[in-house]
């Protein structure tokens, strides 16, 4: 064990001498470690706390995710004019919206103070290396909702890295 500590480079060689039913159930290990490790670590209370105070632009919609310690903080919101129009912006993790992911550790909602509906929520998700997440900016008109523009991520080494951007328009959605 303590070769693989001292030395990355064995754990590397090691993981090309197991069979694949023995790395995939390694990953999964590792996986649940990081989990464990992120729920265990820092004040999650005052995170998000101050994610609610920093993270939301005047707009109303969330800011971009980022790492503090072992988590991500990833603040999301929808903004209602009324029932059928509203702008939003939300995270989705391995191509999962992250209320649905088995990777959340914990996600606080609060209703929208002002005259237009809708909330912010702020979630929080362990540093997983390979993780992608999109930020997603969309918008709803007469009951039809529609993609605007996606900044794609990458957890690499510990950071998050911004991988592409994209705008969606009408005319691609097609």
């Amino acid at each position: 064990m303590r070769h693989l500590t001292d030395d990355p480079d064995a754990a590397v060689e090691l993981a090309a001498r197991l069979d694949v039913d023995t790395i995939a159930h390694l990953a999964a290990a590792l996986r649940d470690e990081m989990r464990r490790r992120a729920i265990s670590s820092g004040d999650h209370d005052a995170m998000i706390d101050e994610a609610f105070e920093q993270a939301f632009g005047r707009d109303g919609l969330g800011g971009p995710p980022w790492i503090e310690g072992q988590l991500i903080i990833c603040p999301g919101s929808i903004v209602a004019k009324n029932r059928s129009s509203h702008r939003c912006r939300f995270v989705s993790v391995d191509d999962v919206w992250i209320w649905d992911s088995i990777d959340l550790v914990r996600e606080e909602k609060r209703s929208h103070p002002g005259r237009e509906d809708g909330f912010k929520a702020v979630a929080l998700l362990p540093v997983v290396e390979g993780m992608s997440l999109d930020l997603v900016t969309g918008r709803a008109r007469g009951g039809q909702h529609s993609v605007e523009h996606v900044v794609s991520y990458e957890v690499r080494s510990g950071d998050l890295v911004e991988v592409s951007q994209r705008t969606v328009s009408a005319r691609n959605m097609q």
